[in-house]
């Protein structure tokens, strides 16, 4: 008994030591981890932040940043309620360091919280910026993003910084447990099959893993985190509540976007129903083909592509007959069901597409399973093998008929501008104004915040030979002010600091 009580504190530890001040709403600290996160407003500026396509201005019922965490937060607590129900997996679980379903559920609501304006594509060029512009060599990672705020930048816990959470829940928002070069070492973008997310940046390899969930100036608290949860995970694993809160993203991802793009009639049929038809009637040809025969024209093509890559990277999870029988049970759901008449609006149309998505998300949480040791390319909760490979090819739908489109890349070079210039602006006033009381405060403070992060970490000789702590912290207080934004208030601010606003006292309050 005192062992499991020893358990329970180290899981429930928190980083300053201070309990919860005042009446709360919740005895349980991980309860109380979900209130903070629920109450800051990084949360409720996802509201105003890309999934896939800004609405704004547009009229379009689009997912946003905010439905969409409370949508993963959902179907991660229905999974986690399920393992601990099952007597037959919750010895293991324990084993493997435990599975709460608050912790799960805080940890759902929290993983976006770093996500910035204008979806994945923000990411991309945050990043980017952030190593070749501003000279981080961390640059930018949106899950990074999300423990720096849950731990540094936001202010609503008790301590001094970051919303003071439980040890577990901070585990738990950890999807990639790495730092982008170094730690753990050896380093998992060196392995030969490294795990999903930790191989090299595309077109960058000697910046590091392309996905990673701290930056190193959160590295310590990444550790002491994982260290307190414990359990039977290697150092590149999730824990058992990041891997449930990471396949219920998957699976919201793999159903919700579908949803938006149907009610707005960009995903029609003839195209999907093309390419999945054209595939499952020539699978033995396009399987025999060569790769320099695969044209893109030739339906199916895209599809065969997609089913190649997943045997070379997942051999521990493909199988062809499951990725066929995946295939076709898309066709019949999706082409045949979903997409069978355009959205709209009437309250058929409403049905049917609630009636999809409740049976997807049923479907697919009851298609979960615990593995006692997972290979490098898993985790210790996983969608089991039917499951995993329809999530797959609802992913590629998503990615081939929405994702490549010609009107979506454009209308994303002009968000790509609004952020080059933001930062742009925003150094350069940061490196020229040497009178920081006109500096906006919040960017005045981050610059402090970063200043006194790096100053450590240069003392202790952490960032190699004579580090240029001034430059990094102007750097990464760009990049955290530009990440706090919302889609909005980016194309405000840029009109603002390029003398295309008029409206000084409103445009301007975003400063």
């Amino acid at each position: 008994m005192a062992d499991d009580l020893l358990v329970v504190d180290r899981r429930a530890a928190r980083r300053s030591g201070v309990g919860e001040t005042g009446a709360g709403l919740a005895a349980s600290p991980f309860r109380v981890d979900r209130d903070r996160i629920a109450a800051s407003p990084f949360f409720a500026r996802l509201a105003g932040v890309t999934q896939v396509v800004s609405p704004t201005g547009s009229g379009l019922l689009l997912h946003n940043r905010l439905t969409h965490s409370l949508q993963v937060a959902q179907v991660a607590r229905a999974i986690a309620e399920r393992l601990v129900e099952d007597a037959g997996v919750r010895g293991v679980l324990d084993r493997l360091g435990g599975c709460d379903p608050d912790v799960v559920e805080a940890a759902a609501l929290a993983h976006d919280l770093g996500h910035p304006p204008f979806g994945h594509l923000g990411e991309q060029v945050l990043d980017r910026l952030g190593r070749e512009q501003l000279g981080l060599p961390d640059g930018f990672e949106g899950n990074a993003q999300s423990f720096r705020v849950i731990t540094t930048i936001d202010l609503h816990g008790p301590g001094g910084a970051g919303l003071d959470l439980t040890a577990a829940v901070r585990a738990a928002v950890l999807k990639y447990p790495w730092a982008r070069r170094g730690h753990p070492d050896p380093h998992p973008s060196a392995a030969v099959t490294p795990p999903r997310g930790a191989g090299p940046l595309p077109g960058a390899v000697e910046a590091g893993s392309a996905k990673f969930s701290c930056y190193l100036t959160e590295l310590d608290d990444l550790v002491e985190s994982r260290d307190a949860v414990g359990g039977a995970t290697g150092p590149w694993q999730q824990t058992v509540e990041a891997a449930v809160m990471d396949t219920a993203d998957d699976v919201a991802y793999a159903i919700h976007d579908l949803e938006d793009f149907h009610r707005v009639g960009v995903l029609a049929q003839p195209g999907v129903a093309a390419e999945l038809g054209g595939w499952l009637r020539d699978r033995t040809g396009l399987a025999a083909a060569d790769p320099s025969a695969l044209g893109s024209l030739r339906p199916g093509a895209d599809l065969e592509r997609l089913r190649r890559r997943l045997h070379a990277k997942d051999a521990w999870a493909f199988d062809d007959e499951a990725f066929g029988a995946a295939v076709g049970v898309v066709r019949e759901e999706l082409v045949d069901g979903l997409l069978a008449s355009p959205f709209d609006g009437s309250m058929a149309a409403e049905r049917i597409v609630a009636e999809f998505s409740a049976r997807w998300t049923a479907r697919l949480v009851a298609g979960v399973r615990v593995l006692t040791a997972p290979p490098v390319r898993a985790a210790p909760v996983t969608l089991a093998n039917g499951p995993w490979h329809e999530v797959a090819v609802l992913k590629f739908v998503h990615q081939r008929f929405v994702l490549q489109r010609a009107d979506l890349a454009s209308h994303q070079r002009g968000q790509s501008t609004v952020l080059a210039g933001l930062v742009g602006a925003l150094a350069d006033w940061l490196s020229g104004d040497d009178d920081p009381v006109r500096l906006p405060p919040r960017l005045h403070d981050l610059v402090a915040l970063a200043h006194e992060e790096y100053g450590r970490l240069a003392a202790d000789e952490r960032l190699g030979a004579t580090p240029d702590v001034d430059a990094l912290s102007r750097g990464r207080a760009v990049v955290d002010y530009v990440a706090s934004l919302t889609d909005g208030q980016a194309g405000a601010l840029l009109d603002v600091l390029t003398g295309r606003s008029a409206r000084l006292w409103t445009d301007a309050v975003v400063l």
